[in-house]
């Protein structure tokens, strides 16, 4: 086993979507000692651990020494979606520090909608003064779409500030001060309260196309969409006929189906959608390649990894 924990290990990195060189710095830097190589440069079919963002499906199955694959974030979507994907351990980035920038990129959507925000920026491009009655934060109810450690830390923020939130997730959670509600017979009862709806759920064949008309219906009128989970998530067009038709006030939407976001997409000019380019956070790259490395070693030492995904429930 000393042995195993002296090999350094050779790690490649395997996107079909992102640059990925970044973390190739990241672990230059590190001092950590690896031997890295980059798809589809000559020497990543050797690596022991593919660090991955969107593999091309099939790829990792033609890697004979592959012992681990690492995703570089808390999504493990991608990665599953591979039907060849090889029956090895598949690991995420956890990062309390990501999960706080997830956190202030939820409080800055819903003071967007709960301020008014949204009103007074289209107001000032008509030279309008008007001053609307303020909501205090008590009165206006959050909901939480997922209620995993990102959800939890976006509700604890929002409670602070004295929102009225609540929570749904498959399973029963709990959480001090938040309502919490699960499964699909519990959904309606969770959306009817809602004045906005944040989006944090893992993308599985359950949730995939989620956020739909009869989700909206569910939701009261005026009700807001905050999507910050996967662009898969949302029915598109459906948003777009909800806000349209009047039953919802607006969208901020951080990630897409298709990233980039392409010209010629409805959602880039929609006056009630504002769309940032899957920036809500971003994990810092020292420790992202700090946990790959440490998964590295313990799985080439034959030990069991880190924050290891399920393939049964996709995340």
């Amino acid at each position: 086993m000393n042995e195993a924990r002296n090999h350094k290990p050779h790690i490649a990195l395997i996107s079909s979507t992102l640059d990925l060189s970044f973390l190739k710095d990241a672990f230059k830097a590190s001092g950590l000692g690896a031997r890295l190589s980059i798809y589809p440069e000559a020497g990543f079919e050797t690596a022991d651990v593919a660090v991955a963002w969107n593999p091309p499906h099939g790829l990792l199955s033609t890697m004979p020494n592959l012992r681990l694959v690492h995703s570089i974030a808390a999504g493990l979507d991608n990665i599953f979606a591979d039907p060849s994907l090889p029956s090895l351990p598949v690991c995420r980035v956890v990062d309390d520090r990501h999960a706080l920038g997830m956190a202030e990129y939820a409080v800055w959507s819903v003071l967007l909608f709960h301020r008014e925000m949204d009103r007074h920026l289209q107001n000032a491009t008509l030279k309008c003064w008007e001053r609307p009655s303020q909501i205090p934060a008590r009165d206006y109810s959050v909901g939480i779409l997922g209620f995993g450690a990102i959800g939890r830390t976006v509700g604890r923020s929002l409670l602070a500030l004295n929102y009225d939130v609540r929570a749904w997730a498959r399973s029963p959670k709990e959480e001090a001060g938040i309502i919490t509600y699960y499964g699909d017979e519990q959904l309606p009862v969770f959306l009817s309260g809602c004045n906005a709806v944040i989006c944090l759920l893992p993308l599985t064949g359950a949730t995939r196309g989620i956020m739909n008309a009869n989700l909206f219906a569910h939701l009261p009128k005026g009700a807001a969409i905050i999507n910050m989970g996967r662009g898969e998530h949302l029915v598109e067009a459906d948003l777009i006929e909800a806000i349209d038709s009047g039953h919802l006030r607006g969208a901020v939407l951080d990630v897409f189906a298709k990233e980039p976001l392409p010209e010629e997409s409805p959602l880039w000019d929609h006056p009630k959608i504002f769309t940032t380019p899957h920036i809500a956070s971003m994990p810092d790259p020292k420790d992202v390649v700090a946990q790959i490395f440490e998964n590295a070693t313990r799985v080439l030492a034959g030990m069991p990894p880190l924050n290891e995904g399920n393939r049964d429930s996709g995340y």
